[in-house]
């Protein structure tokens, strides 16, 4: 008798171990952002451009910052692409978000590597990298991803802000980490470069209705050679005419247990 009841007991404990387990595995696919305001930091970048590795590793550093300090994201350009190498990340899209930025300072050149910070151009990144602000967010945003299957990462989440604000839209983006290229033409021939926060995706900008929230369900295809375990989501809500960044938030993907 007392056997069957300790074989009970341990098998109880051994459910509630599991499902604490599990719960703590689900945990670290959630994140939301602070009262404070993260910083969104743009790098456009290119693998056909001698200037640019160096701009890669600054934002790599950011792997070992605090999530909600800082956004980091890479978008490579293509106009390089026709001196001599092909950028695999590179992408039409991202050169005319580029572009956009340009337009909205009133400037018709673009350059690699160029930094954006919170919208402005940020040209001492070769300084010390940017600190999380003390400023108080006047927007929030909560992620949730899911599993990856069948050729689909799946997330949800919330958009919010304080006070509704003419403008204000949210853009998702998906990143991948830990990538290399071996160069064997162009500027930076017989380089080995290394990549973080590339993006990979984008869906949006999704603008914010009058009530000021947005409830997110969506899901982004993802291609064979893309590894799951390096991948996060991205999203920040920002102004669509000044591009003025209200909050911003990073979630990578959770490790199986």
């Amino acid at each position: 008798m007392r056997m069957k009841r300790f074989c009970a007991v341990s098998v109880l404990l051994l459910l509630l171990a599991a499902n604490g387990a599990a719960l703590a595995a689900r945990a670290k696919c959630v994140a939301s952002s602070g009262p404070t305001r993260a910083a969104l930091l743009e790098l456009y970048t290119s693998e056909g451009c001698n200037s640019c590795p160096l701009a890669d590793r600054r934002l790599s550093d950011l792997r070992e910052q605090a999530p909600r300090g800082v956004v980091p994201l890479a978008f490579h350009v293509d106009y390089w692409n026709r001196l001599g190498w092909i950028d695999r990340f590179s992408r039409p899209a991202w050169s005319e978000r580029q572009g956009r930025v340009a337009a909205r300072h009133r400037s018709s050149t673009v350059y690699t590597p160029q930094f954006v910070l919170n919208g402005q151009n940020w040209r001492d990144w070769r300084g010390d990298l940017p600190e999380p602000g003390a400023e108080r967010a006047v927007a929030s945003l909560r992620l949730r991803l899911h599993a990856a299957a069948k050729g689909r990462l799946e997330f949800s989440g919330d958009a919010r802000i304080r006070e509704a604000k003419a403008g204000a839209q949210v853009t998702l983006v998906l990143y991948e980490n830990g990538l290399t290229s071996r160069i064997v033409a162009g500027e930076n021939a017989g380089s080995l470069l290394k990549h973080d926060f590339v993006v990979r995706q984008l869906l949006g900008p999704f603008p914010l209705p009058e009530t000021g929230r947005l409830r997110l369900r969506e899901a982004f295809a993802l291609e064979a050679d893309w590894k799951p375990e390096n991948l996060g989501v991205s999203a920040f809500i920002d102004h669509a005419e000044t591009g003025e960044v209200y909050q911003a938030l990073r979630l990578h993907m959770c490790k199986k247990r």
